[in-house]
């Protein structure tokens, strides 16, 4: 007689190898048909996992529940190989260690819905499956705000428009593919690091391949939304912290320097020579941090006023940590469009709070960045300066250049909306800087 326990777990086995097979017959099917992935198809080993609903990774592995993946199976194949695809493209684009300070909900179905469009992009056998009329609707709704469907964009949407408790539903119905549980686990940092470098570098690999490709091969445009993705999230990202130290200048700051303390003559006079030390630390040190400085932002019609908000939160963020600025600052930030709105003097972290809390636009003309220029000119006259180093200006780029440079470092910021085009993005004179920073 066979017992029935020992019974229950060679099912329990087979189950986990028929499962394992069907995964790998998965990945051979969608290696034969995108070699472009190659690397990345074959960088998630298979475990199950009874607490998924379907499947999930973690990055390295994919957990699955048997009974449910073979029920998925049971409906066609193309089914288990799109969720494959979808957990990889999630990989590939960071889903699991970019999720921030975001409403999980949220954010978990923009990103399904990013992989989805691209998977649907595919019109390939082993993937594609008719998309149901809401669906083309919802790309359809979504590409009027953005021009290509990232997490970001899509995440950014629905938190400014605030799903109902049906509309979400309903997406969720729709585009909800796999477990997102895996992303909110605390993992090791030797474990996330690892990780992110894994994936970075298999991303920067695939855009390299299929840009090669696409120039080689007629039938790229079906990998356009794939690339166009790829080519988004390998843009170099901007720390601004560090963006904003090359406008620091060099000034002796009162504050005990321990890096020029030697610790090994200070203890040899204390102990030899009756409590009186060989060496003492300096009250002073020379420090780079930013002191002069002038935020100028673009008032026109063209730039809205959530934007602007953002800039300066984002910008805020920044000056409120007393590392990057000294304690006494001279932070003149003006407001222009065709000419000169408002100016306001900062001085320290109590004045930027205010600033912010009664902060309105002014203006609304059209756009010539030569007022400002002129304006802090004239105050540099006047002595209202000390060593300025640097301009920031908010704006969408549409305007009148100065044609003569500066004898100070300037910036142009852009801020995408999104995870699209920038507000009507402007090239900036070969004498200044250009910054794009992303609404996230």
């Amino acid at each position: 007689m066979i017992d029935p326990i020992r019974h229950e777990q060679l099912e329990e086995l087979q189950l986990v190898n028929l499962c394992s097979q069907i995964l790998s017959n998965a990945r051979n099917e969608l290696y034969l048909n995108m070699h472009f992935l190659d690397v990345s198809l074959s960088s998630l080993g298979f475990a199950a996992d009874t607490s998924v609903f379907c499947a999930g990774t973690d990055g390295y592995m994919i957990y699955y529940k048997p009974e449910a993946l073979c029920k998925l199976y049971s409906r066609g194949r193309v089914y288990v190989n799109r969720m494959y695809l979808h957990m990889v493209l999630h990989c590939l684009f960071c889903h699991l260690d970019t999720k921030g300070k975001r409403e999980e909900a949220y954010w978990n179905l923009a990103c399904d819905i990013a992989m989805e469009s691209i998977i649907d992009s595919f019109y390939k056998k082993c993937v594609h499956v008719s998309s149901s009329s809401f669906r083309r609707e919802t790309y359809l709704r979504l590409k009027k705000n953005m021009e290509v469907l990232t997490a970001e964009g899509i995440y950014q949407t629905f938190v400014g428009r605030k799903l109902t408790q049906q509309q979400y539903d309903r997406l969720a119905a729709e585009f909800l593919v796999d477990d997102h549980k895996m992303w909110y686990e605390n993992a090791p940092k030797n474990q996330v690091i690892p990780r992110q470098s894994k994936w970075k570098d298999h991303r920067e690999k695939l855009q390299t391949e299929m840009e090669a490709m696409s120039q080689e091969t007629s039938d790229s445009e079906e990998k356009n939304s794939l690339l166009e993705q790829v080519q988004i999230e390998n843009r170099e990202r901007y720390d601004y912290k560090h963006f904003l130290r090359k406008f620091a200048v060099l000034k002796e700051e009162l504050s005990i320097d321990e890096d020029s303390f030697d610790y090994i003559y200070y203890a040899y006079g204390m102990e030899h020579y009756g409590n009186m030390p060989l060496i003492e630390p300096l009250e002073s040190r020379e420090v780079f941090r930013i002191q002069d400085f002038v935020i100028v932002i673009d008032t026109s019609m063209s730039c809205s006023g959530t934007l602007v908000r953002q800039f300066l939160e984002e910008t805020y963020s920044v000056l409120s940590e007393s590392e990057s600025f000294f304690h006494k600052v001279n932070i003149y930030i003006i407001q222009c469009d065709d000419q000169i709105r408002s100016d306001a003097l900062v001085t320290d972290q109590k004045q930027m709070e205010e600033y912010m809390r009664n902060f309105t636009i002014k203006g609304k003309g059209g756009t010539d960045f030569r007022p400002a220029f002129e304006y802090v000119n004239q105050m540099r006259a006047k002595g209202e300066f000390t060593k300025l180093k640097g301009l920031l200006y908010f704006t969408d780029g549409k305007g009148i250049y100065p044609v003569k440079p500066p004898s100070y470092d300037v910036a142009f910021i852009f801020i995408r909306e999104n995870g699209g085009s920038l507000c009507q993005e402007a090239s900036v004179p070969p004498w200044a800087i250009k910054l794009v920073l992303e609404g996230e």
